[in-house]
């Protein structure tokens, strides 16, 4: 436990003040219609926009999760989800224009746009409630047992001490602001969490236990966990850590903040983009950002703790308070933060505050849209007014936050949350990326790639079948095929359902295609039909543009990826990598600056 100074509670007092303050500043116009709880009216600029799904995804269990990889698999376990790239480039340049143009309130809407009848209906209802608010719970719920330990290992808090406080505050700022105090706020929260962020690497690196970015580098206990890539000579790791994420995962797993084809908030803030533009630009400084500028801050500090707690019975010691069911690596930064002075320490205290704020309030109230647009307005009440659409959407919120705090008083380490949700989702995620391309996709794919994905995870995690298949030494398949093993079965399950099941009508499949101009062969089958029905269903005669869009995404992937680990190598001191790459990031990003102007694309 650490004492606060009188500073310390000065910034965190201050940081709380403008939180509330912006909350109760916009309440008044967020409660006049739910367009604008949800949505703030469809007018945000794509950079308030691309600010906001950075302060969403920083959250306070993304440095636990990066800390617990890093001292597990080293710097290279990072690939589980900078393999997300990908996806996250593919809904720039082919993606954010088709949310966009379609003008829904909420991306589950999506459904009864593409599907029609009553297994649309279905799908719309059981999703809002599957990811309203099953999914989205235990999200929310990793990242409150982030602040849980947080809590613990810094303040000397309760469990339920920290729920309480840090919900309470959070849950009461969401029900006032809506969407657009959750937007207002996170451009602050940014600034205020990637200040704490880069003070507490710096200052922590340079601990005198620690000795500096150059003793840390040849410390024993840091230089078998360096490697950007993983030891290509373990056959094991190579394919657990860099080839099932970038073959498989990047493209078959829905995970918040990286759905294949976008979705969730992502697809929320998209859809309150002024234009097509700015959708598309908000998704693109998105990725810049979380992958180029945030990792490294995570990393070193996650590299000093081998230092400082080179093992989990050294945090043990140093922190008897911490209880056996809530002990692991994912604890090492919240240790490490219990040695920054004063003012340092409460700036990052309000940072890792800003950072929580800002994630579960931007999951508050994408989950309690699902439940108001796709679930009560839908299923229980459709000539709801919109005072009424609003209170709805209140209450859901402080539900919402009820559950997840209970079910994180219930869990222990954030890298089982994660693993668990990408396991859960695999799977689904063509179909994600496919659906607006291909008309023979129906809804029976996705309802049948939705349970098949569901039940199959759920029985390996909690039934002996995947001590069965998957035991590290008595196992039917090696461990790292368990997410290929759930992917391959539900591909062929939807598959299998999307062939012997009806296709959707064709009045659907031309209201689509004459609301979207999805484009491309996957669709011409449609447009010849339509064709020869006398319906006009096409606009443009212009090329299709996904082709153009792909190798944008190519060129913007090469761009990050180069200015990521540039400043990796920068800060190992290896020079001639680090050029070398900045080099590729230059000419990547040229190329993809003609690319970008041969699509169209234009944000300023």
């Amino acid at each position: 436990m650490i004492e606060l100074s009188t500073l310390d509670y000065t910034l965190i007092i201050i940081f709380f003040s403008i939180t509330l303050f912006i909350g109760v500043w916009v309440s008044k116009k967020s409660g006049k219609n739910s367009g604008e709880f949800f949505l703030s009216g469809r007018n945000m600029p794509w950079w308030l926009l691309g600010l906001s799904m950075v302060a969403t995804t920083f959250s306070t269990d993304t440095p636990n999760l990066v800390t617990d990889i890093v001292r597990t698999n080293g710097v290279s376990g990072n690939w589980v989800w900078w393999a997300f790239l990908i996806t996250g480039m593919l809904t720039v340049f082919v993606y954010a224009k088709l949310w966009r143009k379609s003008n829904v309130k909420t991306d589950l809407e999506f459904y009864e746009l593409r599907y029609g009848g009553k297994p649309a209906s279905f799908l719309r209802k059981f999703r809002a409630v599957y990811l309203g608010v099953i999914f989205n719970v235990i999200t929310m719920s990793a990242v409150t047992l982030a602040a849980i330990k947080i809590g613990g290992i810094m303040l000397g808090l309760e469990p339920w001490q920290t729920v309480v406080s840090a919900g309470l505050i959070t849950v009461v700022f969401s029900a006032l602001g809506g969407f657009k105090g959750v937007v207002y706020t996170d451009f602050v929260l940014f600034f205020v969490a990637m200040g704490g962020a880069i003070g507490a690497a710096y200052y922590l690196v340079n601990l005198p236990e620690v000795g500096g970015i150059s003793e840390l580098l040849t410390n024993e206990n840091v230089t078998d966990k360096l490697s950007i890539l993983p030891d290509f000579s373990d056959t094991e790791a190579l394919i657990t850590l860099l080839i099932i994420p970038l073959a498989v995962q990047w493209w078959s797993s829905w995970y918040p903040g990286a759905e294949p084809g976008g979705g969730g908030y992502i697809a929320q803030r998209m859809l309150a983009a002024k234009d097509e533009n700015h959708a598309i630009g908000a998704t693109f400084f998105f990725n810049i950002m979380h992958y180029a500028l945030r990792p490294w801050p995570w990393i070193l500090v996650a590299l000093a703790s081998l230092v400082v707690f080179p093992d989990l019975a050294s945090i043990s010691e140093a922190f008897p308070n911490i209880s056996e069911d809530k002990l692991g690596h994912d604890l090492a930064y919240s240790a490490m933060l219990t040695k920054l002075p004063s003012g340092l320490l409460g700036l990052v205290l309000a940072s890792l505050i800003a950072a929580y704020m800002s994630t579960i309030s931007t999951q508050l109230n994408w989950g309690s849209s699902y439940i108001v647009f796709d679930f009560y307005k839908q299923q229980i009440n459709p000539k709801a007014s919109e005072k009424r659409l609003v209170a709805v959407g209140r209450i859901s919120t402080v539900v919402l936050m009820v559950l997840s705090a209970g079910l994180a008083l219930l869990m222990q380490n954030a890298m089982e949350v994660f693993e668990m949700l990408l396991l859960f989702g695999a799977g689904t995620g063509l179909i994600f990326i496919l659906r607006w391309f291909w008309w023979r996709i129906n809804a029976w794919t996705e309802i049948s790639a939705m349970f098949a994905s569901g039940i199959l995870s759920v029985s390996l995690k909690v039934t002996s079948l995947g001590d069965y298949l998957f035991a590290a030494e008595t196992g039917v398949f090696p461990e790292w095929f368990e997410i290929p093993f759930v992917v391959i079965v539900t591909t062929v399950i939807w598959l299998i359902a999307t062939f012997v099941t009806k296709p959707e009508s064709k009045e659907v499949l031309n209201s689509f295609y004459r609301k979207i101009q999805p484009g491309g062969p996957g669709w011409a089958k449609v447009v010849e039909e339509a064709k020869a029905d006398n319906v006009d269903i096409k606009e443009s005669s212009e090329s299709w543009s996904v082709p153009s869009g792909i190798l944008a995404m190519l060129l913007a992937i090469a761009l990050v990826y180069s200015c990521m680990f540039a400043t990796g190598y920068y800060i190992y001191g290896e020079y001639n990598y680090a050029i070398s790459l900045t080099g590729l990031a230059i000419v990547s990003g040229y190329f993809l600056i003609k690319t970008w102007k041969k699509i169209k694309v234009n944000i300023l």
